[in-house]
């Protein structure tokens, strides 16, 4: 969503087991990426472009994924901290072996009942969850744009609000 609003389309990046996009928002240069690896093993992915574009500074990675401990459609930012079972997000930590990066969490709620997480997130969700879903992403990509243009706290103050 991002690349296609700067007028970019995501093209697979030699060695880095992902596809890239690399746009500029509010004067800054955005490297976008979408591993091509299991949701498991993503941190090779990001590891490999981190090295190639950040660096050693983990502050300036952003990882937008989904999030059981938020209702569906709702969006937080979160700098560093626990994962939350998310296995994704161990891979990233491990890769980089740091967990100071900066997350957009995407609410896809918890599954009902003693239904597996992992079965929850990898099912189709219905239309009605799809639409919120949808909205969801776009605010995502707006709270990754605030990030830029006006820093983490602002976009934490603007998109972690209560409503």
């Amino acid at each position: 969503m991002l690349a296609s609003r700067h007028g970019a389309r995501l093209k697979p990046e030699k060695g880095a087991v992902a596809e890239t996009a690399v746009v500029r928002s509010a004067g800054k240069v955005l490297v976008l990426a979408v591993p091509h690896t299991y949701m498991n093993d993503s941190g090779m992915a990001v590891r490999v472009l981190a090295r190639r574009y950040v660096g050693e500074d983990a502050s300036r990675i952003v990882i937008l994924h989904d999030e059981l401990d938020l209702e569906p459609g709702v969006v937080r930012l979160k700098e560093g901290g626990g994962i939350a079972g998310h296995n994704g997000l161990r891979s990233i930590g491990q890769h980089l072996h740091t967990r100071d990066f900066i997350r957009v969490r995407i609410g896809v709620g918890k599954p009902a009942g003693r239904a597996a997480g992992v079965d929850h997130v990898l099912s189709r969700p219905g239309r009605k969850e799809r639409e919120v879903l949808d909205i969801a992403r776009e605010t995502a990509a707006d709270a990754v744009e605030v990030l830029v243009s006006d820093g983490v706290v602002a976009a934490m103050n603007r998109f972690n609000c209560r409503t």
